[in-house]
């Protein structure tokens, strides 16, 4: 079936927008994470990214940033919304500020879409929430729920029956066995290894290579390999 032409109009700060094939879509953020997020969003298709928010840094905005425009910060999203623009995802690593800009902006009527890249595997049955991104060569194995604003990174695998609550951050090469549970914006650093039926608190940290052979509590950083784990209360 042939696809109809493309009507295209302009927003209010001259981004073109094609209203016949892909949903608009903004990206919050502008550094490395959001170049991932951009990637992601463009390979799935479904998706135009019509720019990027980046509070953090000002005298970047109206500059080019992978191949779209930074359009300001937060004060544009009254101006997103009034012009039909209500979804958008998050491109940055800070799960603390992750989780409560989730809520904020869904407050504001903004949808978060899942972003999945084409080369992640994940299981029929797994739950993905609001927001969620996952990298390339991720696997997400059966059985397993993930919260909203989750990043599942580069690589990283979660085994079956794991719940991994709102913006945790799972970084490339970790290795989550059977049973996990990880408590809201905690952030697991690359390469750590779980082992099965192990529970992280919320708003914890996990050093890179770190191997858990226990449970983790609430607000601490944990670093190091048995039986030495270092913890330190924050």
């Amino acid at each position: 079936m042939s696809v109809g032409p493309c009507i295209c109009r302009k927003t209010t700060l001259g981004e073109s927008i094609c209203m016949s094939k892909q949903i608009p879509l903004v990206i919050w953020g502008a550094s490395g994470h959001a170049l991932v997020v951009a990637d992601i969003v463009r390979l799935q298709k479904s998706y135009e990214i019509i720019g990027f928010l980046d509070n953090m840094n000002p005298h970047r905005h109206g500059t080019e940033f992978c191949g779209a425009r930074i359009l300001g910060g937060d004060e544009q999203l009254e101006r997103l919304l009034g012009e039909g623009i209500n979804h958008i995802l998050l491109g940055f690593g800070d799960c603390r500020a992750r989780m409560e800009l989730t809520s904020y902006l869904e407050t504001k009527g903004f949808n978060l879409p899942t972003a999945i890249h084409p080369h992640a595997v994940v299981a029929r049955d797994v739950i993905l929430g609001a927001g969620t991104v996952v990298a390339a060569g991720a696997v997400i194995n059966p059985g397993t729920r993930i919260g909203k604003s989750v990043i599942i990174n580069t690589a990283a695998s979660v085994d079956h029956e794991c719940s991994i609550a709102d913006a945790a951050h799972i970084c490339p090469g970790v290795r989550l066995a059977g049973c996990i549970r990880v408590g809201r914006a905690t952030q697991i650093g690359v390469g750590a290894i779980v082992i099965e039926k192990i529970t992280i608190g919320s708003e914890s940290v996990v050093g890179a290579g770190t191997i858990i052979v226990r449970d983790v509590p609430d607000r601490v950083v944990v670093y190091g390999n048995p039986p030495g784990i270092a913890v330190k209360q924050i």
